[in-house]
């Protein structure tokens, strides 16, 4: 065994020695690229380094890679959690978007009572699943629900979360007709559901079983969407550090000791004295009386730490920019005027409302396949009624406002249509404009 292990050992080091002599040689007659190419295939692969900068089959060049999207949500998720900022930009989110829950309605009596039949179903629960679904799109970018049906038709919506998610399949030439979904297994394998397709198929049996998938802040030709919370991430990090850092600076910083002085005659009487003061130290506020032999002073760290208000307030700036939100909605008031704080609610008003309209046609879209899916069972079921999703008001203000300027646009146009300027449908137009408001249509 030694002598084999021998020749090997000496079989790698004529190895080595030949190879750094052939560099040597031909290292001005190699170009740069080669040399380049024959040192990076020389090195060790190891794990890190296998699979570095690979993608799953079907993966397209716009979508993070598998391991950095899903570190990107298990860190998000890790915030949420732990972290009451990023808890609270989720919270506000969802408070805004949902506000005092949304409404639905159909253009056919009999789908409509079927569609709150199973909005109310108390396997389905959707009033208080929104603020679950909200919350799940936008920590994560994506939203997977799973939907069953029952032998009567009734369908069961379950969230199903994005980080079990490994890989989604889609059609070669194009990347938004999703196929089928690659879960996560129990025990964490990979395991491919049968059949997982999209719901645009309708069910033909009781276990038939369908995955939608919706996702938000989605690059063009990109699979995954981004959580709200990914370019704050590291931010928030920061944040946290630094308000550890000056939380433990200031204990520190009141911490003190006391330092006596005196003359002793030898170490036994000094130590005397030492035991007998920590024994008995000093309270606060109390009084101390010595003699001429003693000094009393105080020993406290002199940190002299600046304040640091501005470097947290800039950081706190950059994640209040990152996710779209005032800083006075994050207990940070920017100015001591109201003026001020309304103007800098707009755009997050605006930022709402889009997060909202798309909230809206997601459950839309939910309630057309669920309505699909019961005419299967039940041909009375008209599956291409119209369904429409309402949601709340995102600010109250807004309805003031609105108000005002119907009020005033009704005047102006009823006086325009006595003086023959504009017609009476004209008028209720530019009405229900003011109001924020589709006119209804008229018939000719």
């Amino acid at each position: 065994m030694a002598s084999f292990l021998e020749r090997v050992r000496d079989r790698l080091a004529w190895f080595n020695e030949n190879a750094s002599e052939t560099t040597t040689d031909s290292k001005a007659d190699t170009p740069d690229t080669e040399l380049a190419e024959r040192t990076q295939l020389a090195l060790v692969e190891s794990e890190n380094t296998l699979l570095l900068g690979s993608r799953r089959f079907g993966d397209t060049d716009y979508d993070r890679l598998p391991y950095d999207r899903q570190e990107l949500m298990e860190n998000c998720l890790e915030a949420w959690r732990f972290n009451p900022l990023a808890r609270r930009i989720i919270e506000l989110t969802t408070q805004y978007v949902i506000g005092a829950g949304m409404t639905l309605s159909a253009d056919d009596t009999k789908a409509e009572a079927f569609l709150h039949s199973f909005w109310c179903h108390p396997l389905n629960k959707m009033d208080l699943k929104l603020s679950e679904l909200s919350d799940e799109l936008a920590r994560t970018g994506n939203l997977f629900l799973m939907l069953s049906s029952d032998p009567s038709g009734m369908s069961f919506a379950r969230v199903v979360p994005s980080t079990d998610v490994l890989s989604i399949h889609s059609r070669a030439n194009d990347v938004e007709q999703e196929l089928t979904y690659t879960l996560r297994g129990a025990h964490g394998e990979e395991d491919y559901l049968v059949p997982a397709w999209r719901a645009d198929r309708p069910a033909t049996q009781q276990n038939d079983v369908c995955i939608l998938h919706y996702a938000v802040n989605r690059p063009a030709g990109a699979q995954w969407g981004e959580p709200d919370l990914a370019p704050v991430l590291r931010w928030l990090a920061r944040y946290s550090a630094w308000l550890e850092d000056r939380v433990r600076l200031n204990h520190f910083r009141n911490a003190f000791v006391y330092v006596v002085k005196a003359r002793f005659a030898n170490e036994n009487a000094r130590r005397m004295r030492q035991m007998q003061l920590a024994s008995q130290p000093p309270n606060a506020g109390s009084i101390l009386v010595c003699d001429e032999s003693e000094e009393w002073s105080v020993l406290s760290p002199k940190l002299e730490a600046l304040d640091a208000s501005t470097d947290g307030l800039a950081i706190k700036k950059m994640i209040a920019t990152g996710v779209g939100i005032p800083l006075h909605f994050l207990a940070e008031p920017e100015s001591s005027t109201k003026t001020t704080a309304e103007s800098a609610g707009h755009p997050t008003y605006r930022r709402f409302e889009e997060r909202q309209r798309v909230l809206c046609w997601i459950l839309e879209d939910l309630l057309r396949v669920v309505l699909k899916r019961k005419a299967v069972f039940d041909t009375s079921i008209n599956p291409n009624a119209k369904i429409i999703v309402r949601g709340g008001d995102i600010h109250s203000r807004d309805n003031l406002e609105l108000a005002r300027a119907g009020h005033q646009m009704a005047d102006i146009a009823l006086r325009m249509v006595e003086k023959g300027m504009i017609d009476a449908p004209e008028a209720l137009r530019l009405i229900y404009r003011f109001i924020a408001e589709k006119a209804p249509e008229t018939n000719p």
